[in-house]
């Protein structure tokens, strides 16, 4: 009760957390956005110091880990063998199919501890919001899946400015599911 752990949230949700314990989860990951962020120190007048720290890595990459995860869950009959053959047939050994295979086992750990009356609340961006929207449905039933929140932002994230290609970016989402479909 009230406690705060640091890590890897599959390992801590394996280890610490028994079956259908959990009410509401509000997820929170990477968005595969193919950058590495960097924790900033102030001084203490407010002003930015020269001085930063690693703080996540949001790049992946296709590795042994990856394509092993992604061969069990295809050797493994039911709705996530399926998804992830669509997954491998349409994105074939890539970055994003590497990103997939991460948040695979996340969610299936959450689907796991939530409680039958619970709902989860996944957050992401446009960069893989599709195809986490299908991995959710194979794990959580695509009768679950209640709403798709967006949340404008004020304002882009200067995307344009930084070099992109694309229209600034003014929102995310927020895929709305529950465990059953009488929450």
């Amino acid at each position: 009760m009230n406690q705060l752990f640091c890590g890897d949230n599959l390992e801590i949700l394996q280890q610490y957390f028994p079956d259908e314990c959990v009410d509401l989860i509000y997820l929170d990951p990477p968005f595969k956005s193919n950058q590495n962020y960097n924790l900033l120190f102030e001084h203490k007048d407010d002003t930015r110091a020269k001085s930063q720290k690693l703080a996540f890595e949001d790049t992946w990459e296709w590795t042994k880990e990856a394509h092993d995860f992604v061969e069990e869950s295809i050797n493994t009959p039911g709705k996530l063998s399926d998804a992830f053959v669509a997954f491998r047939a349409l994105l074939g050994p890539s970055d994003m199919l590497a990103y997939l295979a991460m948040m695979a086992p996340r969610l299936r750990e959450l689907h796991r501890v939530l409680k039958q009356s619970g709902s989860l609340f996944l957050h992401c961006d446009p960069t893989a919001s599709h195809y986490l929207k299908v991995l959710a449905d194979a794990i959580f039933g695509g009768g679950n899946f209640r709403n798709e929140i967006v949340w404008k932002r004020s304002d882009a994230h200067n995307d344009s400015k930084q070099g992109a290609k694309h229209y600034g970016r003014v929102h995310d989402t927020l895929l709305f599911y529950t465990k059953t479909d009488d929450p």
